[in-house]
């Protein structure tokens, strides 16, 4: 226990801070169990470093990457036991999906312990999916998106924006623009978000960060995704195959026989691993609304899940501004609220509200007589009337 606690120490020391991601204000850190849910690179240990940091000044909680934890030869329940016996109130596990049977045996740790809070997280999207599901009577289960446009300022500028309602946006969004437009010409920092910015690691190694992408894509799929009982060497190599096609031609209409003759991979497999990749946070797929729900229904277009994944996998050429625009406004969108593929225009965005999104050549033609129809419209600073600046969209959380 003693290498553990040394291990807990340093990382919580060594955590910066002074930005926070916009989920940490999101948790209702009260609850006694915690899953924290998301993507590689997105930033879910040192959401949960800066937690005990701000939060905890003694041996009350305790980190603990679970990746590491079967090589000094304990079980997560004896640990817990341990630490709960030694005093400790709070225990922070990561890359649970690393841990056999690590479900079973937090749900144990929670009937058992009801004194200790427990909160964890993880990448290996699948086995999160399942094993939050058979764990949501207990845990208060949270995602963490990539950073949006309003986060990455933050990060390279160091002052705080507020994030807006959809319905706040829309309704304000002349004066909202007006206010930061004053701090900044927010159009070449929404460039370089589009192409970098979409994971808090940028900041760390600008030079490096398509390479880092690169990397972490592959881990996703050769150990993440691969983890899981079914998952072969063979499937990888699909699955790799399967996300170089998209990646060469997303947003588009997917032709799933074109795919699966190309990947060589079965219709039914081919969809499933599009669900996988979708819940590993490397790809968006939109559906029209009454589409039914399952992974053997068809989505109507793929995209890849933000923008700066279609810089680090386009390897061939540089990605499409339309296609560019249109990733990371359903990007940005979709980690709030229910985004679909309506019957004209290019979002349906909660049922509600209809935008087509464009450079600065975009005219009403396409969402013409459409009641609550907008324009979200690249290379504009401002806005009039139902025209509102892409760049806005980055301010939803």
């Amino acid at each position: 226990m003693e290498k553990i606690y040394e291990i807990s120490e340093r990382l919580v020391d060594a955590v910066s801070s002074d930005i926070k991601r916009y989920l940490f204000l999101e948790i209702d850190w009260t609850q006694r169990l915690i899953g924290i849910l998301g993507a590689r690179g997105t930033g879910k240990t040192t959401l949960m470093l800066q937690f005990i940091k701000l939060s905890f000044t003694n041996d009350e909680a305790l980190y603990v990457p679970l990746d590491r934890l079967t090589l000094w030869g304990k079980s997560l329940y004896h640990l817990a036991d341990q630490f709960y016996k030694n005093g400790g109130s709070h225990l922070f596990l990561d890359e649970v999906h690393k841990y056999p049977n690590w479900a079973l045996e937090i749900k144990s740790i929670h009937d058992d312990y009801p004194d200790l809070n427990v909160v964890f997280s993880g990448s290996s999207a699948l086995q999160l999916h399942n094993a939050s599901a058979d764990l949501s009577r207990r845990a208060a289960i949270y995602y963490l998106h990539n950073l949006s446009f309003r986060e990455f300022l933050t990060f390279k500028t160091g002052k705080e924006y507020s994030a807006f309602s959809i319905d706040g946006l829309l309704t304000n969004h002349k004066a909202i623009a007006r206010k930061i437009i004053k701090d900044f010409h927010p159009l070449p920092l929404f460039k370089e978000y589009l192409k970098y910015g979409a994971y808090p690691f940028y900041f760390d190694n600008p030079k490096m960060f398509h390479n880092k992408l690169s990397t972490t894509v592959n881990v996703i799929i050769e150990s993440d995704l691969q983890s899981l009982e079914y998952f072969t060497y063979h499937s990888v190599i699909s699955m790799q195959k399967i996300l170089a096609l998209i990646a060469e031609s997303v947003p588009f209409k997917p032709n799933i026989s074109e795919i699966s003759r190309k990947s060589g991979v079965a219709r039914d497999i081919l969809l499933r691993m599009i669900t996988l990749l979708e819940r590993a946070g490397l790809l968006i797929t939109l559906k029209q609304d009454a589409s039914p729900t399952g992974y053997l229904t068809k989505p109507q277009k793929i995209y890849l899940n933000n923008p700066s994944l279609m810089w680090a996998l386009s390897i061939n050429n540089e990605p499409q501004n339309g296609n560019v625009r249109e990733t990371f406004f359903i990007n940005q969108l979709k980690n709030k609220y229910n985004t679909t593929l309506p019957d004209k225009g290019d979002f349906l965005v909660n049922n509600k509200y209809t935008f087509e999104v464009g450079g600065t050549s975009k005219t009403n033609k396409q969402i013409a007589g459409i009641q609550n129809s907008y324009i979200a419209k690249d290379n504009i600073e401002s806005g009039h009337l139902n025209t509102i600046p892409l760049w806005l969209f980055g301010f939803l959380y």
